[in-house]
């Protein structure tokens, strides 16, 4: 990975893009993506894609998908005291809160806080304790009243996100919050970058496209897929790493951090497509693991697929350990995998391919 491209990587990782909010994020990443592309566009909600025209005479369009948004929480209601309570956005892990220090995505800019904790020395049924409820948190900015914070610029409905940032780990490792799935909009636009730098560009056009609010539902993809209805759609986003203590593989599958791309099979994925990348990873010597889909990806595949007359799909993942928490893990060497994965699938795209299932 080059210096550039680790600049680019860790600053998006680092900055907060809560569903709904993403738009700090997405600039970063638009104006990352315009260096290699022929057009970035946007729509009303803030999805972002970049496109790079194909040679082909009547070129296929290929899409490479990820999710910008994180989880975090929101502004419910202000105490008369100050305190700050609030709801999840998505699926952020209450179990994991207490203690934790937040950034509140103010009027006035950003305020620090923390997640209030009490001492266990006083805390009631101590030897019985369970996770909290949402409810049950509340946020401390220092102040002694409500008017207090909304000096600060705080009201409700206003995001929040953990404070805590990416850093490296060991030799090849990273962690920390909202890897999932920032990291994804960091691969197809190293993709994206790849395919402009070749001596020809490919036969089928390109669109990079980073959607928002995946964390809720898949309302950015889908309206971009339903938009730009391509020929056919790869899907990135993360996957659980199973190689760790107390994951049970015979109910989640076996995926091994630094063992590749992790491919799925079943219900939104196309046989047609996911046989391609099964063949270009192996030409390419590219590892690959695999996952069963019996009846949905929980991905923006879902929503990508059945669009208008449906788009052929597929779901690649990235190897993720500890998801939804501070300490997401991911391994670079997956992540330079995925990245030559995809921009290998979409070289071999050509006009011919149709991805249909033959009757």
């Amino acid at each position: 990975m080059s210096p550039a491209s680790k600049h680019f990587l860790l600053d998006l990782l680092s900055t907060p893009s809560p569903t709904g909010f993403e738009f700090r994020g997405q600039r970063k990443w638009a104006a990352y993506a315009r260096r290699f592309a022929d057009r970035v566009e946007s729509d009303a909600y803030g999805t972002a894609w970049a496109t790079l025209e194909g040679s082909g005479k009547k070129p296929r369009r290929v899409m490479l998908e990820a999710h910008a948004d994180e989880i975090g929480y929101m502004v419910k209601y202000i105490s008369k005291d100050g305190f700050i309570s609030v709801d999840r956005v998505g699926g952020s892990d209450v179990a994991t809160a207490r203690g934790r220090r937040v950034d509140i995505l103010g009027d006035k800019g950003t305020v620090r806080g923390v997640i209030g904790n009490i001492a266990i020395h006083i805390r009631e049924n101590r030897d019985d304790e369970k996770a909290p409820k949402v409810h049950e948190l509340w946020i401390d900015i220092g102040a002694g009243s409500a008017e207090e914070v909304a000096r600060a610029g705080i009201r409700v409905g206003h995001p929040a996100v953990y404070s805590d940032t990416v850093e490296e780990l060991g030799d090849h490792r990273l962690f920390g919050r909202a890897i999932d799935n920032r990291i994804g909009g960091f691969i197809i636009a190293e993709v994206l970058a790849r395919l402009s730098r070749a001596k020809k560009r490919p036969s089928s056009t390109v669109i990079a496209v980073n959607a928002v609010q995946e964390e809720i539902g898949g309302n950015g993809a889908k309206m971009a897929a339903h938009r730009l209805m391509p020929d056919v759609a790869i899907v990135l986003d993360v996957t659980h790493a199973t190689d760790t203590p107390g994951v049970d593989v015979k109910k989640h599958g076996e995926v091994k951090l630094g063992g590749g791309p992790s491919l799925t099979h079943g219900s939104a994925n196309h046989p047609e497509v996911v046989g391609r990348l099964i063949e270009v990873a192996e030409r390419r010597k590219i590892p690959m693991q695999h996952e069963s889909s019996s009846r949905f990806t929980g991905t923006d595949t879902d929503v990508i697929f059945t669009q208008q007359h449906g788009i052929p799909s597929a779901l690649v993942s990235l190897p993720l350990r500890y998801m939804h928490s501070v300490v997401e893990m991911a391994d670079l060497r997956d992540v330079e995998h995925v990245i030559s994965l995809l921009a290998a699938f979409v070289e071999g795209v050509t006009e011919k391919d149709e991805f249909k299932v033959r009757l």
